[in-house]
């Protein structure tokens, strides 16, 4: 669906796929997708809310917040291959599993967010996921999302 290294999506497209909203939207710009993976970016800015409590001195982004950026990552892939666009249903967790947490991420980094199906039904999809900052991986896990009426 997309060339390589093209922008699909910037923020005005993202705000009209996703329900988020700032404080918690954390895709900031998909690269490429096709029917299967997607590819998004966020850059982790000093200024992210989390950073002043997570840890003072010592900021790192919360791993729960990485796999969010996942699964919005995600929502996208979904609403784009299952022709959910305009269709007011929403993509929410069901379950989230085999979570790993592999590198801390830092103010100034971009994050790579790198998401897949591994089931694709109407209703419920399961996914892969991983984060990474330069090609090291951060985080990785698979989760299953259903889709629903809003």
């Amino acid at each position: 669906m997309s060339e390589p290294g093209e922008l699909v999506y910037d923020i005005p497209k993202i705000l009209e796929a996703l329900p988020h909203r700032y404080p918690m939207l954390l895709v900031d710009r998909v690269v490429s997708f096709d029917e299967e993976e997607i590819h998004a970016v966020k850059a982790v800015s000093f200024n992210e809310d989390f950073f002043q409590g997570h840890f003072p001195g010592r900021p790192i982004m919360p791993g729960v917040l990485q796999i969010e950026a996942l699964a919005q990552t995600a929502g996208i892939l979904a609403i784009e291959t299952l022709g959910l666009a305009g269709s007011g249903k929403l993509v929410f967790f069901m379950a989230i599993e085999e979570a790993k947490f592999r590198s801390p991420v830092t103010p100034g980094h971009l994050l790579d967010l790198k998401v897949g199906f591994v089931q694709k039904r109407a209703r419920v999809c399961k996914f892969w996921g991983k984060a990474s900052i330069d090609g090291k991986v951060t985080c990785e896990v698979n989760f299953t999302a259903m889709i629903a009426d809003a």
